[in-house]
């Protein structure tokens, strides 16, 4: 009696589920009709034609035995793109805060006023304002420029980063003048706090010259412990045991390794970045208070990436103005570079 009451539950299930496919496949016909019979060169499928098709999809399993207007593989990535449309719409307000107009407009103003100026030397600037945004942030907003990738080669690191604060390193660098002469400036640079410790300008370099800017350069106990320099001929064996007599360690570098004296030709590339291809230099006298200017500039206002973003003067950090205030410029190198502060609203 059980198996016989089972089998017409089973019967009549049967005949009401063929009745539902039935008037589910009806519905699918006439709605691709509706499609086809639309007056245009092609029928075109609207946005609820899909969304028709998606849910029979969903809840349809005979779904692909009446579609004929299009494919069932179309059926399945008008799914995979409105799913993906979903979550970008639910998502939307998702991800990192927006940046402040404020610093977008500093960095885009910076980028603009100081057009060799890079994203590390603009957020160097923007920290010394006390403003909190990171690197990656500045360079987004840049403007796209042309990115020269320094030089990757960085040996010496162990002893560099051991005794940089008993290091120093000389170098002698070329500048043309307006009438074709050539002058030579020489320098020595601190490594511990990219210091310009002396500087001077000639038009012959002997090697007792150069000896006696060291001595000008290191009076008393002023000396370092190590002095890199490279083994260029203007020196001959005359400037290294003169070091050796003001009791400094000389380590000459490798020949044709400009690299491992890194921090005077960084230096270098930095005065002639910065400054030295941007001025016509007369003469000596010219050339000495141009450099003198830089020098002023390099120590109290020029953020080092190499120095965590501060300046070898230890630049103080400025505070914002309770009062709302704004970010003034002022221009350093004849408005080459700015130094950026805040100044009251009033």
């Amino acid at each position: 009696m059980l198996n016989r009451c089972l089998a017409v539950g089973r019967s009549v299930a049967a005949i009401f589920a063929r009745r539902t496919d039935l008037v589910i496949e009806n519905l699918a016909l006439r709605q691709q009709l509706a499609v086809l019979q639309r007056k245009h060169p092609r029928p075109r499928i609207r946005v609820a034609d899909r969304v028709f098709w998606l849910a029979l999809r969903r809840w349809w399993p005979r779904w692909k035995a009446t579609l004929a207007i299009v494919q069932p593989a179309t059926v399945l990535r008008w799914h995979r793109e409105g799913f993906g449309r979903y979550w970008r719409w639910k998502s939307r307000r998702r991800g990192r805060p927006s940046t402040d107009a404020e610093i977008r407009s500093l960095v885009r103003r910076m980028a603009a006023e100081n057009p060799t100026w890079g994203a590390p030397r603009i957020h160097g600037e923007i920290l010394m304002l006390g403003l909190d945004v990171s690197e990656r942030t500045v360079s987004r907003l840049m403007p796209r420029r042309r990115n020269v990738d320094p030089d990757a080669r960085q040996r010496w690191r162990a002893f560099l980063r051991n005794h940089r604060e008993g290091i120093a390193a000389i170098d002698v660098f070329t500048v043309p003048t307006v009438t074709l002469r050539i002058l030579y400036v020489f320098f020595v640079i601190h490594h511990a706090r990219r210091v310009l410790v002396h500087f001077a300008v000639t038009e012959r370099p002997t090697a007792a010259w150069i000896t006696q800017q060291l001595r000008e350069a290191f009076p008393y106990d002023h000396a370092p412990r190590y002095l890199i320099l490279d083994r260029d001929g203007k020196y001959g064996h005359e400037v290294p045991a003169a070091i050796r007599r003001m009791s400094i360690r000389p380590k000459q570098i490798t020949a044709r390794s400009p690299w491992q004296n890194g921090v005077a030709e960084r230096f270098v590339s930095t005065a002639r970045r910065d400054f030295l291809d941007h001025v016509i230099v007369l003469n000596r006298m010219h050339l000495r208070r141009l450099l003198a200017r830089f020098a002023s500039y390099y120590h109290d206002d020029r953020t080092h990436l190499s120095l965590a973003k501060q300046t070898p003067a230890r630049r103080t950090v400025a505070t914002r103005p309770t009062s709302g205030g704004a970010v003034v410029a002022h221009p350093r190198l004849g408005g080459l570079h700015h130094r950026y502060d805040w100044q009251d609203a009033a």
